[in-house]
């Protein structure tokens, strides 16, 4: 596996794969992998000949400099487990490669998408997200992007970023990845004490309720709503921020719930913010 910090040389490595006729797999991050994470690359390296893994944690996609500066890092253990999971690039660039100072180009995404729940709730990070994105898209070049839907709004942007800006991507969409707990995996999770991660299924057990709900006949996104809420509101150490039912295309509330829908959470734990979410088909 090859360690790569500059964008002109991923994107020579990533040119030289596809002049060999392979197709390339990439798969952003921001490091700290998980199992989230390595599912990923595992299923590119099925599906691609060639497999690049991205670690940059992104500062234009935080909202809070204190919430960066502790997101986790851990770029030594990041290269082991890429390589065995069957990574063969990992593009590690210093900040300075990837953003001029300041940096004087930004993306941004517009629509309800975009606008509503993670970005009412943390604003610029959408656009923070699309502006890394396009920046990774264009140095790897033709290929296939994969995405967890745990970050399902962001994989919403993502895929409508590509579509209108002609990118010459593939966005492919992988399950969310679990612990045996329902928590789904996340880098956040280390961040959390024992007492707050004992209590972090609550958001699994929120969105478990609201399928349950609409899979027992109700229809009215606001009923489905409150009963997530109150699941959150059962756990003395969770504070919510929203619960909400929505089209998956498009992420407004509907006026009735029906077809595709995803059910979104996200609640505060102690420090640490927590999303999540669950699609729920109604024929």
């Amino acid at each position: 596996m090859q360690l790569i910090g500059e964008v002109a040389a991923l994107a020579k490595a990533l040119d030289a794969e596809r002049a060999r006729g392979r197709e390339v797999g990439l798969v952003p991050t921001m490091g700290c992998l998980h199992a989230g994470h390595l599912s990923l690359v595992s299923r590119a390296r099925a599906e691609c000949g060639a497999v690049a893994v991205s670690v940059f944690v992104n500062p234009t996609q935080f909202d809070s400099p204190d919430d960066l500066a502790r997101y986790p890092r851990a770029l030594e253990a990041d290269l082991e487990a890429a390589a065995g999971a069957g990574a063969d690039y990992v593009f590690a660039p210093p900040e300075s490669e990837m953003y001029p100072s300041p940096p004087r180009v930004r993306v941004e995404v517009t629509g309800p998408a975009a606008e509503l729940w993670e970005g009412a709730w943390r604003p610029g990070h959408l656009g923070g997200v699309a502006t890394v994105v396009t920046k990774l898209l264009a140095a790897a070049g033709r290929c296939r992007a994969y995405f967890g839907e745990k970050d399902y709004q962001q994989l919403v942007v993502v895929r409508r970023l590509v579509d209108e800006l002609c990118l010459p991507a593939q966005v492919v969409g992988c399950p969310t990845v679990r612990e045996p707990d329902g928590l789904a995996c996340s880098s956040r999770n280390l961040r959390l004490g024992p007492e707050e991660r004992a209590a972090a299924p609550v958001l699994w057990r929120a969105l478990c309720r609201g399928r349950e709900a609409l899979l027992a006949g109700e229809r009215r996104p606001g009923a489905v709503e409150r009963a997530m809420a109150d699941e959150v509101a059962s756990c003395p150490l969770a504070r919510l921020e929203y619960a909400a039912v929505v089209d998956a295309a498009t992420l407004e509330r509907p006026p009735v719930a029906a077809g595709e829908l995803r059910l979104l959470v996200a609640a505060r734990l102690g420090a640490e913010r927590l999303i999540d979410n669950l699609g729920v088909s109604l024929g």
